[in-house]
């Protein structure tokens, strides 16, 4: 069931990027898929994800719990409160991934990084020995998720050959939108959610740049009389650029605070 649901995820996500890309690049439509139509299919998706898990649960007795991180076995019951943390962390994850695709490499490498920290944590929670010993939660069918953590890191690796700066092939909403969706996904189904805003830091941070900066904006035209801007540019990558930094500056220090928030 779980690798089911990730590729549903990813494949749905998959097709309403591809869709905004299609209007973008062949239409000619320079705003692509109207926003609110992304919006409805990624909360249609953490809403099926959540549907799912608490209705037809693997694990009964954790069906509607969360992991409280670095506690031991620690979880946390939510009951239907369940179904709109899966929409929103769906939601948000696919957003970040696509702020963060602002740089060649940026988003790829970030998300390889990501999936390797979740790869490890489904090997561990499918094993009753591993999990016992961390005391960890122990989740019967979540080895399938590693295989599928995997794929994406080779996929991830494959396309950095010809993404990385400068860039011959661009991963576009179509990649940024389907791998933001598996990794929400994937800390859904592992019950890391919490965990999931450390592991995946750096898309945290791009996207309350992007929130501080237009709250500034509106703060400071509303105070003011006149918008000002609280960083040169959103997302935080684009700022380090009119720094003076160079893109590939950017990108593997970025990376490296993705390894860092990883281990």
């Amino acid at each position: 069931k779980h690798i089911i649901l990730i590729l549903i995820a990813t494949i749905w996500m998959g097709g309403i990027g591809f869709l905004d890309d299609y209007l973008k690049v062949v239409k000619k439509y320079s705003r692509g898929l109207i926003a609110r139509y992304k919006m409805a299919g990624q909360i249609l998706l953490g809403f099926f994800i959540g549907i799912m898990i608490v209705n037809f649960p693997d694990s009964p007795q954790y069906a509607t719990s969360i992991s409280i991180p670095f506690s031991a076995n620690g979880m946390f019951e939510i009951g239907w409160f369940y179904v709109p943390l899966s929409i929103l962390v769906i939601t948000a994850t696919s957003n970040a991934v696509n702020i963060t695709d602002g740089l060649d490499g940026l988003a790829t490498g970030l998300v390889a990084i990501a999936t390797l920290t979740f790869g490890a944590i489904a090997y561990a929670t499918g094993r009753l020995d591993y999990s016992n010993y961390l005391n960890i939660i122990y989740l019967p069918g979540t080895g399938e998720l590693f295989v599928f953590c995997l794929s994406m890191i080779g996929a991830s690796i494959g396309f950095l050959w010809y993404n990385a700066n400068p860039a011959k092939i661009f991963m576009g909403d179509t990649g940024s939108l389907a791998m933001g969706a598996a990794l929400g996904t994937l800390s859904v189904l592992l019950k890391k959610e919490i965990l999931l805003v450390i592991i995946g830091g750096v898309f945290v941070i791009e996207s309350l740049s992007v929130m501080i900066q237009v709250y500034y904006f509106k703060h400071t035209k509303k105070k003011c009389g006149k918008g000002r801007r609280f960083f040169r540019m959103a997302p935080l990558h684009h700022h380090f650029e009119l720094l003076g930094w160079h893109e590939n500056h950017v990108v593997v220090r970025f990376w490296i605070m993705g390894i860092l928030l990883a281990l």
